[in-house]
């Protein structure tokens, strides 16, 4: 075998782009190590070092409870082999009441490379080398990542620039021990004794990491789940047997280590013979309860987030309190202010009449809460489910922007004074209303909630993005209190004097405020018709108008007396009836799958996951936008601090690319990015830089913030 001259001076390493690869979690990097060269015969180390962002990392050759090992896929010359992977190792790493064996830090996986004895080198100056590496980088929510490598090795002369490195990795290598090691099982226990560990550890608490999955339950504390001692000089362990083992296999290799030493920690290396085998087959391992059911929720993926933990006390009150804060804020937001002042002009219309305020006030309570419970307990049982949805999520479906629609241009309608219910339904129909204020009230809520819900973002995100993580019950604790908060002005205007003595009397400014209250409504439909258009296209937005007039008409027509009314509303029936099935798919027909509602312009370019990591690999900071067209706070924000030429001046100084990720309708991936940052809707804005953790801004975002935090990159 002859290898062909890849270029290179003999004596240096050629490092082409490939060598490097950075990821937003880690930074994977191909180096070599060959004091002595490359001739035929000769062993020199490759190695993959990875070096970890704070939080993150990545996995031994026996992950634990979950994750996957590191992979190592070489592509070299014929008569050139690369050995096993040298673990060092591991840590033990809790996610939750699970653990995993992995590395935080820095690691170097190092490989010894061989050539063969009759290998032929002439006329080569240079050995080519490449690798194709996969690794899965976790923090409580896991990334597979993978990158490409390649390195050009000189024959001839030596190859040290990263002694020191592979000098760490052999100093964190496990001693291989000579004398024996035994495991012996008895029922769903193991017991472990191994003899010749030094002198100096005698008597010293140890780590046990086996290196066959389906032996150990990793996450067993020594002390509570498995017991350990000394005979002497010989260690011995008792530990449970995984619930998940099958037939015992002949030996188990295992590594020992210090406990509580971290990343340093020296470790020794054994095989303990089985002396008494087990069958395959579930056990039940004696660990505690706690354990034993996150064991067996875990049994089935890999790798999983971690099961929602249970708060402190202290994080669900801010959480419950900013619940409470931020409905009340929501009250003031466009597309809920409208709904609002409806309800008091209905709650002035009871003066005079407190219980009937009261209970008004109360049905009012009572139906946003329950919206806000549904919404809620809906969300979490989706995303339990698998689905990836986040807070906002029913106004993704251009089905519900379009009924939304309908339902405002009918109530303003009503508003403006073109018709009253009482013309053209049956009279008990007519006076349903005055007969039940308590339901018509609790219905005011319900449809308060479908238009408010995706406004609650700028005061709501972090709390709500915690609140999904929390169990069940806490979860809608706080977005109960997110309607309580909501319903509170209400509430109070119906039970409490001072309050409902401030509004005014009833009179005939009354007609007046009402006509009036039917612009901001139609305004909400023409903000719906729009987020429509970012969903089904112009066609659906344009379908949706036709749609919307002449259903105008035929409630235009039933105000209408006589033969007139009769022949008109018949006409628009009909018109009502043709354009509905006609343009009743354009509407409700999303864009395809694929398109972006993102034009690409000469600063904005459309977010997706790879394209983020390809800048970010690439050493250039980012910029995200989070947004949506049926969030008015995206919009606001877009406009003002996004818009503004000193913020664009920052963003061209540094070279920082700007991707916006439109989450109008659903996408999976957005929703996946949004929860790796504890959020659950938007507006999010994020500012990537590289080497560095991510930087979640406000959701109301200010310029000055804005710049400060470009300032500092």
């Amino acid at each position: 075998m002859k290898f062909s001259d890849a270029g290179g001076a003999p004596g240096s390493v050629s490092a082409p782009a490939g060598n490097v690869v950075t990821t937003p979690r880690v930074r994977a990097e191909l180096v070599a190590h060959a004091p002595d060269g490359l001739a035929p015969g000769a062993t020199a180390w490759l190695g993959l070092a990875i070096a970890h962002q704070p939080g993150w990392h990545t996995y031994w050759k026996n992950p634990g409870d979950s994750g996957l090992p590191t992979e190592l896929r070489w592509t070299l010359p014929d008569g050139v082999v690369a050995g096993d992977i040298a673990w060092p190792v591991p840590q033990r790493i809790r996610v939750g009441p699970l653990a995993n064996y992995g590395y935080e830090g820095e690691v170097l996986l190092a490989v010894p490379l061989t050539i063969a004895s009759g290998a032929d080198t002439s006329g080569a100056t240079t050995l080519p080398v490449r690798l194709h590496a996969s690794w899965l980088a976790c923090r409580v929510e896991c990334i597979p990542e993978e990158g490409n490598f390649e390195l050009l090795l000189p024959l001839r002369g030596s190859t040290a620039a990263d002694a020191a490195r592979f000098a760490r990795a052999a100093a964190q290598q496990p001693v291989a021990l000579q004398a024996e090691a035994s495991v012996r099982a008895e029922g769903e226990r193991l017991h472990w004794r191994v003899a010749g560990l030094p002198q100096d550890v005698h008597g010293r608490q140890l780590d046990l990491f086996a290196e066959t999955p389906g032996v150990l339950v990793p996450a067993a504390e020594s002390g509570k789940d498995w017991s350990q001692r000394w005979d002497g000089g010989v260690w011995t362990a008792e530990t449970p047997l995984s619930p998940d083992h099958g037939a015992a296999p002949a030996s188990v290799p295992a590594v020992l280590a210090l406990a509580g030493a971290g990343a340093v920690a020296p470790g020794w290396r054994t095989v303990a013979a089985v002396q008494t085998p087990w069958s395959g087959g579930a056990a039940r391992a004696e660990v505690s309860p706690a354990l034993a059911a996150a064991l067996a929720a875990n049994r089935t993926a890999a790798p999983p987030s971690a099961a929602p933990a249970a708060p402190s006390l202290a994080s669900w009150g801010a959480a419950l309190l900013g619940g409470l804060v931020g409905g009340l804020l929501l009250n003031l937001m466009p597309c809920v202010f409208p709904v609002l002042a409806i309800k008091l002009l209905a709650l002035a219309q009871h003066g005079g009449r407190p219980r009937a305020q009261r209970l008004a006030g109360l049905a009012y309570t009572a139906g946003v809460v329950l919206s806000f419970l549904a919404l809620g307990g809906l969300l979490l049982a989706l995303r339990a489910a698998g689905e990836q949805l986040g807070w906002g999520f029913q106004l993704q479906s251009p089905l519900v922007v379009a009924l939304l629609a309908a339902l405002f241009t009918v109530i303003g309608l009503n508003l403006a004074g073109v018709f009253e219910f009482g013309q053209f339904v049956p009279g008990r129909l007519a006076t349903l209303q005055a007969r039940h204020p308590v339901t018509d009230a609790l219905l005011s809520g319900v449809v308060a909630v479908a238009i408010a819900s995706p406004c609650t973002a700028p005061f709501m995100g972090a709390s709500l993005g915690f609140a999904v993580a929390m169990p069940t019950p806490q979860a809608l604790a706080v977005f109960g209190a997110l309607g309580l908060g909501m319903a509170l002005p209400y509430l109070l205007a119906g039970w409490v004097p001072a309050v409902a003595h401030a509004l005014p009397r009833p009179g005939p400014w009354m007609h007046t405020f009402r006509r009036a209250m039917a612009f901001p409504m139609l305004a909400t439909v023409v903000w719906l018709v729009w987020v429509l258009g970012q969903q089904s296209g112009i066609d659906g937005a344009g379908a949706l108008l036709a749609l919307l007039v002449v259903g105008s008409s035929l409630v235009w027509a039933l105000t209408l007396t006589g033969r007139t009314r009769i022949v008109l509303a018949g006409v628009a029936a009909a018109a009502s009836a043709a354009l509905l099935l006609a343009l009743g798919p354009h509407v409700v027909r999303p864009l395809p799958g694929g398109s972006s509602t993102v034009a690409a312009t000469d600063r904005w370019q459309p977010w997706s996951p790879e394209r983020a990591a390809e800048l970010t690999a690439a050493g250039r900071p980012v910029f995200v936008d989070f947004t949506a067209a049926w969030c008015v706070t995206c919009q606001y924000n877009k406009r003002t601090t996004l818009a503004d030429a000193e913020v664009l001046g920052d963003f061209a100084t540094r070279n920082v690319a700007l991707l916006r990720a439109d989450w109008t309708r659903r996408d999976p991936a957005i929703t996946a990015a949004l929860a790796r940052l504890g959020r659950s809707g938007v507006p999010v804005y994020v500012l990537h830089a590289p080497g560095k953790p991510p930087v979640v801004l406000s959701e109301i975002l200010g310029k000055g913030e804005l710049r400060a935090a470009l300032a500092a990159l």
